[in-house]
């Protein structure tokens, strides 16, 4: 495919355009439908006569329907679109930017995946890649750890009804933040076991205890049992924050988190907080997996995207604690720069 495009990119470069064009096109209304077509050319930063002429192939090849609520993809288009995606992955070197993380980061896997035009159409190219992987990789009695997050909850909502599998068990692999019921890890646990028709058990303990009171909850029967599922999961998937977000988040008080900041924490996985050379500044006192134990889980996914964040994924990411790293095209660009900067 990839002589294709070069010998493509010399003769016919406007055929590729228009492959471009219609693709960003089928993708904006795969993630908004239904659309309408001023909508369409704001959010493509298009003529609306371009949009129109466009929407009006799409339409004779069946690869969308006009309604009265706007364009919604088809069948055949999200087929297409699907089809699609690898080849713009090797159009904009996707392929050889995934290589190249790869070998700076010493990972198993990387899959980055195609930017979005915003923040949100990102999260969604990022969930929908993941939750097809996750799909992939799940196995008969597996068990499943999740974290929490936004991006794992678009994960969850995006993971496809599946039947096949037996005894699948899901568990949160951390306490709750306190944080909105739809992002906890127990929340993401539930949606997905329903999705693939398995069981899940969730963990009623919230992060930030006192190390006394820890201590005595983790001794409850039904608690250690989760706590054990979590340990001896065959899988785990979990999100990077920045440092500053994620202390706000746990609710940090003010002078302990710019300590953290000016140590140099940018990162932050499971209540620990890393620098650029990925050493741990401070970790919070909270329930589920700790960091030593994730070299025991088959694969460990870790999950995140937008440029933002870049250097807070290279600070938490390392062979040493995951297998399997997915991300998009700003992200991944940003952090090869840096790595080999």
């Amino acid at each position: 495919m990839k002589e294709l495009i070069k010998i493509q990119q010399k003769i016919a470069p406007e055929l590729i355009k228009i492959v471009e064009r219609r693709y960003n096109i089928l993708r904006t209304i795969f993630y908004l439908q239904p659309i309408g077509r001023r909508s369409l050319a704001e959010k493509l930063e298009m003529s609306e006569r371009r949009v129109r002429n466009n929407l009006n192939f799409l339409k004779d090849q069946r690869y969308i329907d006009a309604t009265s609520a706007g364009a919604k993809i088809t069948e055949a288009g999200e087929k297409l679109f699907y089809q699609l995606n690898r080849y713009i992955k090797v159009l904009r070197g996707l392929d050889e930017l995934e290589l190249g993380l790869k070998e700076e980061l010493g990972l198993k896997e990387v899959y980055v995946v195609p930017s979005g035009l915003n923040n949100i159409e990102t999260q969604r190219e990022l969930g929908k890649f993941t939750a097809e992987f996750l799909q992939q990789n799940l196995k008969d009695e597996y068990t499943l750890a999740v974290t929490g997050g936004t991006t794992l909850a678009i994960v969850a909502d995006l993971m496809l009804t599946k039947k096949e599998l037996t005894d699948v068990v899901v568990v949160p692999g951390r306490g709750g933040l306190g944080e909105e019921v739809e992002i906890q890890a127990n929340t993401i646990a539930a949606k997905i076991a329903k999705k693939i028709n398995g069981k899940y058990h969730l963990l009623h303990v919230p992060d930030n205890l006192n190390k006394d009171l820890l201590e005595t909850l983790t001794k409850e029967s039904q608690i250690k049992r989760v706590l054990n599922l979590v340990k001896n999961a065959d899988i785990l998937i979990h999100g990077i924050g920045t440092a500053e977000l994620m202390a706000k988040r746990r609710q940090v008080n003010s002078k302990k988190m710019n300590q953290i900041l000016n140590d140099g924490a940018v990162g932050e996985a499971f209540g620990y907080y890393f620098n650029q050379e990925v050493d741990i500044i401070y970790s919070t006192t909270s329930v589920g997996l700790q960091l030593d134990e994730l070299a025991k889980i088959e694969k460990t996914i870790a999950v995140a995207g937008g440029k933002e964040k870049a250097e807070a994924i290279i600070a938490v990411v390392s062979n040493k604690y995951q297998d399997v790293l997915i991300t998009d095209q700003h992200a991944g660009e940003r952090m090869l720069t840096l790595l080999r900067g």
